[in-house]
């Protein structure tokens, strides 16, 4: 008995910190399955229409997130992404217009081909997370602050940018990427790219580096400014990704959109097991958070509960997920200390 305690703990010690968050995944869609037949008489897991919607509509969030991880995992905060993928949905849809059905914004950019909009909208945002970037590597200021600006700057901008008004009737080509399983191609390429980066790279280990011990990583010889500022402009160029998605799925954009995508995405990484101390997280734990975030949406609306409990139930798990978090950094700590 004794032996098979230790066996079953040598192979648990084996397998990776995502298992664990998966195993909450699989508890919480088995919680709202049996709520389901008691409360609805329905099942929430065999329905195929009701699984699609719910991982479309966290791909957005998604996108985002993979971006936020790496800038938590090197011990950041970038608090801009909503409002960025209201910018960039804006600027998007306004070179995505046809002009056989609208007055565009710009009359002479119209029927543009369509990987101008798709660039442009990116280049948006990355514009804006270079700035981030920029302010906290080289004036030190925090970056909760400096995102915190971008976050009310770039949402003026999508309001100024076309007078608070949408725009609508975008091209044929720009929509389709919003439709069918693009979204969700475009976020799971999105999170395998950057999942390979984060571990088999020099980008990857410098990053965890920095969030690790800065002072260490710059003694190592990495070019920390560089450093901070090219992970910012990843994180704002996905979050230009997103607005153009976003768009395209909506068929028209406008200033308002994108609201609360930002801690959407924090909370995903968070619930990952992407520690907010920096050092720690992996970009399969956010894609496994995205997924609860869909779950705990999906399952409220299944169960026909208030949206104003998602809130509360979010926040309470981002909570529990930072307790956890204090509590694994203590452990860590102790044993540092015991070494």
């Amino acid at each position: 008995m004794i032996q098979a305690q230790k066996n079953f703990k040598s192979w648990y010690k084996k397998l990776p910190p995502e298992f664990n968050i998966f195993l909450v995944l699989l508890g919480m869609a088995l919680l709202f399955e049996i709520l389901g037949w008691i409360f609805v008489g329905q099942s929430f897991l065999i329905n195929k229409r009701r699984l699609i919607i719910m991982i479309l509509q966290v791909s957005v969030i998604g996108i985002i997130a993979v971006g936020v991880t790496q800038v938590i995992i090197m011990a950041g905060i970038d608090l801009s992404g909503g409002s960025l993928v209201a910018l960039s949905a804006i600027v998007a849809a306004s070179l995505a217009q046809n002009s056989t059905y609208s007055k565009a914004v710009f009359p002479h950019l119209t029927d543009l081909p369509f990987l101008i909009p798709v660039i442009a909208g990116i280049g948006a945002g990355l514009i804006a997370g270079f700035i981030n970037g920029s302010l906290i590597a080289r004036t030190g200021i925090p970056a909760f602050i400096a995102t915190l600006g971008m976050l009310v700057s770039a949402r003026g901008a999508a309001a100024w940018y076309n007078n608070g008004k949408p725009v609508s009737f975008l091209s044929d080509e720009f929509t389709n990427l919003g439709q069918g399983a693009w979204p969700v191609a475009i976020f799971l390429t999105v999170a395998l790219v950057f999942h390979i980066l984060m571990r088999y790279t020099k980008y990857g280990k410098h990053t965890y580096a920095i969030g690790s011990n800065e002072e260490a990583a710059r003694v190592a010889g990495i070019n920390i400014k560089r450093h901070k500022i090219i992970v910012y402009s990843i994180a704002g160029a996905l979050s230009g990704l997103a607005g153009v998605v976003t768009a395209s799925r909506a068929m028209s954009a406008q200033a308002g959109m994108g609201m609360m995508y930002e801690l959407d995405a924090i909370s995903a990484a968070v619930i990952g097991g992407t520690s907010l101390f920096g050092g720690r997280g992996r970009i399969t734990g956010t894609l496994i958070g995205v997924l609860i975030l869909g779950v705990i949406t999906s399952g409220f609306v299944f169960l026909r509960i208030n949206a104003y409990y998602q809130d509360m139930v979010k926040g309470a798990i981002i909570v529990g997920a930072v307790i956890l978090d204090q509590y694994r950094n203590k452990k860590l700590k102790n044993k540092d200390k015991d070494i």
